[in-house]
């Protein structure tokens, strides 16, 4: 779980405006609209949809703009069909990238995302190039000074839990197989446990320490890619030192 963390805590120190670039009320809907087509307009029973649903509301997106997604997913709305696509690439370094993509034209996305690839020092690569190295991964974070961790653990490695690991801030992580985390999650409600995030992920299971300039258009290449309208998560199994991040 160390190259997850280390990416996660990087995320963290970059601070809001990533979430804010990539989590933008267009690629939310689009994510809602999907995530009901496949599963239905229940969130209780779609767990894409509840995480979705999750993350709109944690970015203050309006209640209305929420119920409308959802309708265009069940077709009750007319909306734009969406096709769910996956690059692989490499940055520099030989850092591993996934980037997940939610598009109406595959023809505009993937001379897109390419061209970011080759601008930032790295590039595409074939399908299954780099995929094997991430897993799929529930990952659910507690803030600090809401439970204590023999209290926590008691819940949730009852539920399925695979481990729980203090964070740097005096938090929690929590980590659950893909298809565990909902049941985590769900048994965190039932004990009245709140949570920070609550999210299905993919977690690097090998890492590639970078610093100097490769670090520095590491954080270029997965920025611009975050920033395409079409891209809604960006994954990489990069490790960055402290003092590396600093001078990036």
């Amino acid at each position: 779980m160390s190259g997850h963390s280390k990416w996660h805590n990087i995320r963290l120190r970059k601070g809001k405006q990533d979430a804010e670039r990539s989590k933008s009320f267009t690629k939310l809907a689009k994510e809602i609209i999907v995530a009901t087509k496949a599963g239905g307009g229940n969130p209780d029973a779609n767990m894409r949809l509840r995480q979705a649903i999750d993350a709109a509301r944690k970015a203050s997106m309006p209640q209305d703009n929420i119920k409308r997604a959802v309708q265009r997913g069940t077709g009750e709305l007319e909306g734009v069909n969406y096709e769910e696509l996956t690059y692989e690439g490499y940055g520099p370094g030989g850092v591993a990238i996934l980037v997940n993509c939610l598009t109406d034209n595959k023809n505009r996305t993937v001379p897109d995302v390419r061209a970011i690839f080759n601008k930032n020092g790295g590039r595409m690569g074939e399908s299954g190039s780099v995929g094997y190295l991430f897993t799929p991964t529930g990952i659910i974070l507690i803030d600090p000074g809401v439970t204590t961790e023999d209290a926590l653990m008691e819940v949730v490695l009852d539920a399925g839990a695979e481990d729980v690991q203090p964070t740097d801030d005096g938090g929690f992580e929590i980590t659950t197989g893909f298809q565990d985390f909902a049941t985590v999650r769900d048994a965190l409600d039932a004990a009245k446990i709140p949570y920070a995030s609550a999210e299905t992920t993919m977690v690097p299971t090998t890492t590639v320490s970078v610093e100097g300039k490769d670090a520095t258009q590491v954080l270029r290449l997965m920025d611009s890619l975050e920033e395409h309208d079409d891209v809604q998560n960006v994954y990489a199994n990069v490790e960055i030192s402290d003092e590396a991040l600093a001078a990036a």
